[in-house]
């Protein structure tokens, strides 16, 4: 859920270029934000790692045929080196069959999770936490560690992930007069550009009224919904009533406008008929431009900073690996090899991906020069929310986010700060 992006086919080209992070997402048990998952104790502990003759299953969930083909050509190659046979499915929906694995004791060995699901399953005790014992757990992006470390625990490999930038319609640009100068690098300039990108068809700026999207703002103003462990509500902090005031001051005088505004499904749709001068979205945007709307030009740049500096939103998924695997040991080995800079290269070319490891980032580049900016961003990106039940809080605060223009921050943002407040128990 924490990314909420297109509702139409887009979805899949989503998946692709952003790891799926929030698509997959498993919203909590019960009712209420105070019962986010029935206790189960603890991610089970990767010390004496389980082993045998039997096959390894992994699941994914698969953005089409370029994904499912990458993703089964690697694990053949690995399975083909070690020795251990391995079989890949695509499934049809990651969530439900996840948890029908997980309730019917058989759940796959290997699979995708989200960054906004892991916890419900670790808090469950169905996660075996391997993260520390991966040969190349230094590599990994330390905000991405952080998303999928849970109770202490370094979980599971991030698989990919995706940030937020800023999209810019070059034709639009340069028609307002407007020159590499003038890319803005804070709120202020971004605000002048938008005014002088915006006509009578025209918005300046259009975004989703998504956390996922003004969350990115919470972090320039130096806040978030949580701290950066998930561990701490900080949803009604000062900075974040100063980033959804700045949002809401773009909406009031018609430089911003959100997609709903526009009759839009999204950013990226907004943006590509020509809606939108500027949006804001990850790097699957990238995709959906090139097959939908290839005849737009446009430039990908850093989000500006804000008062407290740099900031934007990532979302990440990981490689889980069940805590009932029977064959833990060779499980571990294949998400080794899967995460590697080589295999993570290998799926950026085939679908797109950022690679989850720091020594792929200037590999990743070369292949994809124009859009370095989403990966460069890496360095001040924070992740969404990834508490046990957080997915139901987000969808409440993100149905409210859609009447900012006339709402009552303090009020919008002290619900969000109780309901957080809740899942800590």
């Amino acid at each position: 859920m924490q990314r909420r992006i297109p509702r139409t086919r887009i979805r899949r080209t989503v998946a692709a270029m952003a790891a799926t992070a929030g698509v997959f997402a498993l919203t909590a048990c019960g009712s209420g934000f105070n019962d986010p998952q029935a206790s189960g104790g603890a991610s089970g502990s990767a010390g004496a790692l389980s082993s045998s003759d039997q096959p390894l299953t992994v699941l994914i969930g698969s953005s089409g045929d370029a994904e499912t083909a990458a993703v089964k050509s690697a694990v053949a190659d690995w399975s083909s080196s070690s020795g251990t046979k391995a079989t890949v499915q695509a499934a049809s929906d990651l969530n439900q069959q996840l948890s029908q694995g997980f309730a019917s004791g058989k759940p796959a060995d290997v699979f995708y999770l989200g960054a906004d699901t892991f916890a419900n399953y670790a808090k469950q005790g169905s996660l075996l936490a391997y993260g520390d014992q991966l040969k190349n757990k230094d590599d990994y992006y330390p905000s991405l560690v952080t998303n999928f470390t849970y109770d202490g625990k370094f979980t599971c490999a991030p698989k990919d992930f995706s940030t937020l930038a800023l999209e810019i319609n070059t034709k639009m640009w340069d028609a307002a007069g407007l020159t590499d100068a003038d890319v803005p690098t804070t709120w202020d300039q971004l605000k002048s550009v938008a005014q002088k990108l915006t006509t009578p068809k025209v918005a300046g700026l259009v975004t989703s009224n998504e956390y996922q999207r003004l969350g990115a703002f919470m972090v320039e103003a130096g806040g978030n919904l949580m701290n950066d462990t998930s561990t701490k509500a900080t949803a009604d902090s000062a900075a974040n009533k100063q980033a959804l005031t700045y949002v809401q001051d773009g909406l009031k005088s018609g430089w911003w406008k959100f997609t709903t505004d526009v009759g839009a499904g999204w950013g990226g749709e907004a943006f590509g008929k020509g809606q939108a001068a500027m949006t804001i979205e990850g790097n699957w945007i990238t995709g959906a431009m090139k097959s939908d709307y290839p005849d737009v030009d446009y430039k990908v740049v850093p989000l500006p900073a804000g008062p407290a500096g740099k900031g934007t939103l990532q979302f990440t998924n990981c490689w889980g690996i069940a805590a009932d695997s029977p064959n833990q040991a060779a499980a571990l080995k294949l998400v080794e090899q899967l995460t590697s800079s080589d295999d993570q290269l290998a799926f950026a070319k085939a679908f797109g991906p950022m690679p989850s490891v720091q020594s792929a980032a200037d590999g990743w580049k070369k292949i994809y020069p124009d859009y370095s900016a989403f990966i460069d961003s890496a360095d001040f990106a924070k992740g969404v929310p990834t508490a046990a039940g957080n997915g139901d809080v987000v969808t409440d605060l993100n149905s409210k986010l859609g009447s900012l223009k006339t709402a009552d921050i303090d009020s919008l943002l002290g619900t969000a700060q109780k309901n957080l407040s809740a899942l800590q128990g």
